[in-house]
């Protein structure tokens, strides 16, 4: 079989959880009788569900997630409802087989694919499913080359036209069976947006929203390629193929969320200079996206400083955004110099009067290092700790009142000692809690960290992120050290 002879004898089609298109192959739109432009967000036509499948067959599926065949005759259609990693509808794939005369294949199981293949949020690891899946069903080897994440789709099928460049993320099998020859049929396959199929080789596009974003590359040592196959392939390239734009887009909308934080974090009031101050921020690896963890300082008369550290509920730019809204409206309430209790109570009421405000845990410490003296008071946050001289940790018992934004108010203030060389800390939730662990047992495993005697307070903030492995939190994780600027003696005349 020629490259040229792929056999059309299936067709795919992908639908939103709208079960209005998103994309359907030229096998599909001739078998249903589906219009060749003008598809995509228009929902099945009466004519196509006659073969493709009613419009209760697809609502059923997205509703229980149980896959359904549509017979007609001489074809079937099967239909596979498609999630995401947090189990979200993201619509269905519906592969159409025009059976042939004679003796019939067995029913192929789309359902395998869409089970393996696509688990998680990373574009890396769906390649790697699917290079597993097809070197081990339908193949003796198989990889995945993806196109960078701005290549431009081809706009015709010149077969001319230079082909996006494509980089191998995962391969899987005999993949020495994979030769030039192959590597050749990859960039048709992108270029022309179909199959080419070999005798001992298969190249199917990976596309999605109109766009080639790779190619999966299939390989036998002795025996060809069953139009079965060619289906399945093809099902599972499609599969990967949405679960890798899917992918890229969470990676964008983190990006944009991460740098949004840094760049507010970036900018924090200075403490006055009696006060020395380390403050660290580390996004979270795992997690749908970075939360609303923010720190500031104010300046305060008499040489006072007051620390802030609040954590906004949610995640992604929405809680990025508020997070900056809070900082602001900390800075002009802590204007007036208030104790931090009351300081939390004008902020409290001023959060809550706008309603679009999401909820926000915040703790505050004002540090008076001419009396040695720190005042803390605290809206649903965890407790500060302290750092001794000789490295001895405690954590201190501060009363906790309502978060800030729920108009609710009942704020206190606590006060204690800071002595010369104590270190204090302030932290968001992420330093600490771990899934399933009871929050004292995670505060204990603060109090446990002893920091070389005489350390820096940069090299205090930097020991307990290693100490309690914060580069691995579940959540992100905001930090501020401080410690009272010792004052220099004079010399002595």
């Amino acid at each position: 079989m020629c490259a040229d002879d792929v056999p059309a004898v299936a067709g795919v089609a992908l639908l939103d959880a709208d079960a209005n298109y998103l994309f359907a192959d030229d096998a599909y739109r001739r078998m249903t009788g589906e219009p060749a432009d003008g598809l995509e967000g228009r929902p099945v036509g009466a004519r196509a569900a006659d073969v493709a499948g009613p419009p209760g067959l697809l609502a059923a599926v997205l509703a229980d997630g149980r896959p359904r065949t549509h017979a007609s005759p001489g074809r079937r259609c099967t239909w596979q409802r498609m999630t995401g990693a947090r189990s979200q509808v993201l619509g269905l794939i519906g592969v159409l087989v025009q059976q042939a005369p004679g003796p019939q294949p067995p029913r192929l199981h789309v359902a395998d694919a869409a089970d393996r293949i696509g688990t998680t949020l990373d574009a890396r690891t769906t390649c790697e499913e699917l290079a597993h899946y097809v070197s081990t069903a339908l193949a003796d080897a198989a990889a995945v080359d993806l196109t960078a994440p701005d290549s431009a789709a081809p706009d015709s099928a010149d077969a001319a036209a230079p082909a996006a460049p494509l980089q191998r993320t995962a391969a899987a099998g005999k993949t020495e069976l994979l030769a030039d020859p192959a590597a050749a049929a990859a960039e048709r396959a992108v270029r022309e947006g179909r199959p080419v199929l070999d005798d001992r080789w298969l190249a199917a596009p990976l596309i999605a929203r109109e766009r080639a974003l790779g190619v999966l590359l299939a390989a036998r040592a002795h025996s060809r390629f069953t139009r079965d196959d060619v289906l399945l392939v093809q099902s599972a390239a499609l599969r990967a193929a949405f679960a890798v734009d899917h992918a890229h887009r969470y990676a964008d909308a983190r990006r944009t969320a991460v740098e949004l934080q840094r760049t507010l974090l970036t900018d924090p009031g200075l403490p006055h200079p009696n006060l020395q101050l380390a403050t660290r921020y580390l996004p979270s690896g795992t997690g749908d996206l970075v939360g609303g963890d923010w720190f500031e300082t104010v300046r305060l008369h008499f040489g006072r400083t007051l620390l802030v550290m609040g954590d906004v509920m949610g995640h992604g730019v929405a809680a990025a955004v508020d997070m900056n809204s809070y900082r602001a409206a900390l800075r002009d309430v802590a204007a007036a110099d208030l104790p931090p209790h009351r300081v939390l109570r004008r902020l409290d009421m001023a959060i809550s009067d706008a309603a679009s405000r999401r909820p926000a845990a915040c703790l505050l410490a004002r540090v008076d290092p001419a009396r040695g003296i720190v005042s803390f008071s605290s809206a649903g946050h965890l407790p500060p700790a302290v750092f001794t001289g000789d490295g001895a940790a405690e954590v201190v018992d501060v009363p906790v009142g309502p978060p800030l934004g729920t108009g609710l108010g009942g704020y206190d203030i606590a006060s204690r000692r800071l002595h010369p060389g104590d270190t204090l800390l302030l932290f968001t939730d992420g330093l600490v809690e771990r899934r399933g662990e009871d929050i004292d047992l995670s505060l204990a495993r603060l109090a446990r960290v002893r920091p070389r005697p005489g350390c820096t307070v940069d090299e205090l903030a930097d020991e307990v992120l290693i100490r309690l492995d914060a580069a691995h939190a579940e959540d992100d994780v905001a930090l501020m050290a401080a410690r009272i600027r010792e004052r220099a003696l004079p010399e002595p005349e």
